[in-house]
Order: structure tokens, then C-alpha cells, then sequence
């Protein structure tokens, strides 16, 4: 058993190099696609790049769900969007050494519409407290089951996000910068690194929870935190890729577009496999209200000046580590914040 954490560590970093690998290639070939179909930047990254990279939370919701732990899932997309919001547009600045702009319409288009969303998901988790609560213990009071029609709700948001992005494409006028770019080279491309993303992370993410369970350390804890920020890697990795290349808007527009279609897609499919889902709103609530804070944060920081600086990437960062030993301080019962 003594070799066991070994192997598992060996896999991370074999796993690691994968997704970095795929994330390269995914990253490469939307930027080349979206030149050669002609394509604003915020739609690159909030659709193209977003959903390829949301692709290891989609797959770790639909393994939990059909294995009966949607709530772990559910709670994973949560801490992953956490993460999203508030580490990865600060590793952007940081790697790249400098501040990233942002767009007015980045701001007040895609940062409000996602504040949105969380509310769209936290209104559509409450739909299941109201109309099927659960009876019983303590605990089961602040419960509710989400069923497969209350979860069209935030498919249909999605899909008005997905038009506002159509109308942005035919407004928009730019300048196809070659003619030489192969289209189904480029798709070829993508659809192998969302493969290699794909198979990596969930290597990657089975590693982490067995080390977890040699260790013995509290599932909750590798949920919300460890696997989390596991499944965000392609997020990360494109995104610092896009802003290393100075393409700034993309950049951040891929962390926004990711957690719009986490929040609106990936947890609706989830109760879409398994038929529902019970919400345990003792935890539900404090983690969507930590996510809220941290879009607020990241909102705020965007607008003064429209540009992320690295004093301001140092106060993201440092909101991600309150956040996290909060967590651990939850997991290892040195406070009781949640009741459950």
C-alpha cells in the first residue's frame, strides 16, 4: 500500500503534461478558427474555448451523477467556479507580467449575464425546496429534490446567452488575418484536445481522490478545493495562454463563458441522466454566496480603469486562500458555519 501514493503522484504529474498539452492545441486551434470564420474575441473565449475547457467538470458531474453522488459533482462545479472567478484571471496577470484589459462590453455584457446566471441556478435549486421538499430529520428540512422539468429553466437562460453571442457575430466587423488557416485541420485539432483533456483530467482527478482516501482526509474537502481546481486546469492554461499572447479579453471572457456554461448546462445534465437530485441547501446556500461575492470582487476590479492589475490579482489570490481554509477549517470540524 506504501507504493500506492507514488504511483498515484506519477500520474498527476504525467496527467498535468497532458492537459497542457491539449489545452495548447485547444487554445491554438479556436484562435485560428475564430480568425478564419471571423469572430469578435469575447465570443472566441466565451463559447469556443469556454465549453472545450468545461469539458473535465461536464464529465465529473455525469461520473458522479451515474455513480449517485451528484451532490459531490454539483458541489465541484460550485468550487470549481470559485476558483475560475478568482485564481485564474490573477495567473493571467501574473505569468504574463503584466495588467490585462478588459472591454466595456466584456464587463457590462458577459460579467453582469453571469452574476445572472447564479441567480438563475440558485432560483432554480430553490424551485426544489418549494415544490418537493424533503420530510424527515433536521437536516432533510433544508433539503429539496430538483427534478428533470425545473432544470429547462437555466437550459433555456443558456440559450438566450447563446443568442446574445449570435447577435454579437453579426455585428461585428473584422479582418480575416489569413487565408491559409485549414478549417478541418484546425477542428481536427480541437476535437483531440478536448480528447486528451478529456481522458487526463479524469486520470487526474481519480488520482487525487484516491490519495484523498489513503490520507483520510474529508471528501468535502477534496470536492469543493482539490478536485475542483483539478478540473479547472484547461481553464487555467487557456486563458493564461490567451493573455501571455496578449489576447486580453479573450482571456477573461473564456473564465466567464466556462462558469455561464458550468452553472446553466453541465449541472442540468446532470439531473437530466439521473431524473433528480436532492439540494441540501445547509450547503448549498454559503458556498452560491461565496460564489457571488467572488464574481462582485472580480466585477469590481475589471471596472476601475477596465484592466486587472497585479495588486489587484494579489487581492483575488488572496480571497481564493480565505476561501480555502474556510473550506478546510469546515472539513476538519474547526468551525460549524454549515450545519450538515
Amino acid at each position: 500500500m506504501s507504493e500506492w501514493p507514488l504511483v498515484e503522484i506519477a500520474i498527476i504529474i504525467v496527467t498535468t503534461g497532458a492537459i497542457w498539452v491539449g489545452s495548447n492545441w485547444l487554445e491554438g486551434a479556436s484562435s485560428k478558427l475564430a480568425i478564419h470564420y471571423d469572430l469578435p474575441p469575447v465570443v472566441q473565449g466565451g463559447i469556443i474555448a469556454a465549453i472545450g475547457s468545461s469539458f473535465p467538470e461536464l464529465a465529473s458531474v455525469i461520473f458522479a451523477a451515474l455513480a449517485g453522488s451528484f451532490g459531490l459533482g454539483a458541489g465541484g462545479i460550485v468550487g470549481s467556479a470559485i476558483f475560475n472567478i478568482l485564481v485564474i484571471p490573477a495567473l493571467a496577470v501574473v505569468f504574463s507580467g503584466s495588467s490585462i484589459s478588459a472591454s466595456r462590453t466584456l464587463v457590462h455584457k458577459e460579467t453582469l449575464f453571469y452574476m445572472i446566471s447564479i441567480l438563475v441556478l440558485f432560483l432554480t435549486f430553490s424551485m426544489s425546496l418549494i415544490y418537493n421538499p424533503m420530510n424527515g430529520s433536521l437536516n432533510d428540512s433544508l433539503s429539496g429534490e430538483l427534478t428533470r422539468p425545473m432544470v429547462l429553466f437555466p437550459l433555456g437562460v443558456y440559450l438566450l446567452y447563446l443568442f446574445m453571442q449570435w447577435q454579437d457575430t453579426t455585428e461585428y466587423t473584422g479582418e480575416v488575418e489569413s487565408n491559409s488557416i485549414s478549417p478541418l485541420k484546425q477542428w481536427g485539432l480541437l476535437g483531440a484536445g478536448l480528447l486528451i483533456i478529456l481522458v487526463a483530467v479524469e486520470r487526474l482527478v481519480h488520482a487525487v481522490i484516491v490519495i484523498g482516501d489513503l490520507v483520510g482526509t474529508p471528501e468535502f474537502l477534496w470536492g469543493a478545493v482539490v478536485v475542483a481546481a483539478a478540473t479547472s486546469l484547461p481553464d487555467a492554461l487557456v486563458s493564461i495562454q490567451a493573455a501571455d499572447r496578449e489576447h486580453d479579453v479573450a482571456s477573461i471572457a473564456n473564465v466567464l463563458g466556462s462558469n455561464t456554461f458550468d452553472l446553466l448546462v453541465v449541472i442540468p445534465i446532470g439531473v437530466l441522466l439521473t431524473g433528480s437530485a436532492v439540494i441540501d441547501f445547509s450547503v448549498t446556500a454559503p458556498l452560491m454566496g461565496c460564489l457571488v461575492a467572488a464574481t462582485a470582487l472580480l466585477f469590481v476590479t475589471l471596472r476601475t480603469r477596465l484592466a486587472l492589475t497585479l495588486y489587484e490579482a494579489y487581492l483575488l489570490l488572496i480571497a481564493y486562500a480565505v476561501f480555502v481554509a474556510w473550506v478546510m477549517a469546515e472539513a476538519l470540524s474547526v468551525i460549524n458555519l454549515l450545519p450538515s
